[in-house]
């Protein structure tokens, strides 16, 4: 089989495990190729891992921004988030004279296209995948954006 790539839509269930279940790291091996895919930021350190000091990293100006941290997930509660699926730029709009594809208080469905993330110089549409309504958008337009980032917060329907 050689160097195959991963089809989005796996991808994309295999990141929907690590969300539902609260996973930082998956690791995924077979005969041909080995698959590890990270999150970061918001999961919660692994409750496996050796105690160890606190980081020195941890200086007093950290504490508001866990706080800030803190508020944003209770904010977040019972939302669901739409990451994005590859590595890019964020665009809004299908062109600069074009509306935006969604605004804080659109409803969408599974296939509404939500935005454009541009790769390689191709323009990828992103779906809702979820029905609901946008509560916030978490990102810029022309913002590079990350596999598995954070682009909208979703009540569901």
């Amino acid at each position: 089989m050689g160097h195959e790539m991963i089809e989005v839509e796996q991808l994309q269930t295999l990141i929907k495990l690590m969300v539902d279940n609260d996973l930082s790291e998956l690791d995924l091996r077979d005969s041909d190729r080995t698959i590890t895919i990270k999150r970061g930021g918001v999961a919660p350190p692994a409750v496996h891992a050796a105690p160890a000091a606190p980081p020195p990293a941890q200086a007093s100006g950290t504490s508001a921004e866990d706080a800030q941290k803190a508020a944003t997930a209770a904010a977040d509660a019972g939302l669901v988030a739409i990451e994005s699926p590859m590595v890019g730029t964020f665009y809004s709009a299908a062109n600069p004279d074009s509306p935006a594809f969604v605004s804080v208080g659109s409803s969408v469905g599974p296939d509404s296209v939500i935005c454009l993330i541009e790769a390689m110089k191709v323009f990828n549409e992103v779906k809702a995948e979820c029905a609901g309504t946008i509560e916030r958008i978490l990102v810029n337009n022309g913002d590079a954006v990350e596999f598995g980032q954070k682009l909208f917060m979703v009540r569901p329907a």
